[in-house]
């Protein structure tokens, strides 16, 4: 191959690589917005679905406080509570909290906490709990998650927030008791937590 062939050719690679990079970069930006976007929105599904769109007035998905790592909240680095307010008045704090000891792993869970201790609802978000058994968390699989809501470090008292083979009041599922004493206990935790920074959280 002759020198100018080798030129040519090196040529048309730096062409093509800066014509791809080029496609790519556009690609990019174009679709970033796009990808946001429908972050905020599967977001905003979450939070609204422990959260009516009547019971507050305020930009949830932005109104946020950053909170430092927390056993309570099941957190080994910062994490986000998502605020609600209405005509500027706190309403609820919704927290992103992790059940460290699931069946096959950390279980993520957005537990929403009104302004009087009380619960707005619990919902799983992210998890590799096995199908068929401890997946049933998951409001599409069962309504089982639906049980924390109103519940308070009240109601029931602190002794009796565990799963009924502990002796508490929550179901477990049949062959998976383990998934549904984890979440029991983080979402405790995370009342606790609540009770303890209330003061704080909306601040």
């Amino acid at each position: 191959m002759s020198s100018r062939q080798i030129l040519l050719s090196g040529l048309f690679l730096w062409i093509f690589a800066i014509v791809g990079t080029g496609i790519v970069a556009v690609t990019e930006e174009t679709t970033r917005e796009r990808i946001v976007e429908n972050e905020r929105r599967i977001l905003l599904r979450n939070l609204n679905a422990l959260l009516p769109v009547e019971e507050l007035d305020n930009d949830i998905v932005n109104d946020i406080k950053n909170l430092p790592a927390s056993k309570l909240l099941g957190t080994e680095l910062d994490s986000i509570v998502y605020r609600a307010r209405l005509n500027d008045e706190p309403v609820a704090a919704i927290f992103n909290s992790i059940a460290p000891n699931g069946y096959n792993g950390k279980i993520h869970l957005l537990i929403g906490v009104y302004r009087d201790g009380s619960l707005a609802g619990v919902r799983a978000i992210r998890h590799r709990e096995t199908p068929g058994l401890g997946d049933v968390i998951e409001l599409r699989k069962s309504d089982w998650v639906l049980g924390f809501n109103g519940r308070s470090l009240t109601n029931p008292q602190p002794d009796d927030w565990a799963v009924k083979k502990d002796g508490g009041i929550f179901e477990q599922f049949t062959g998976a008791t383990i998934t549904p004493r984890a979440i029991v206990q983080t979402v405790k935790n995370t009342l606790i937590y609540y009770k303890q920074h209330a003061n704080t959280v909306f601040n």
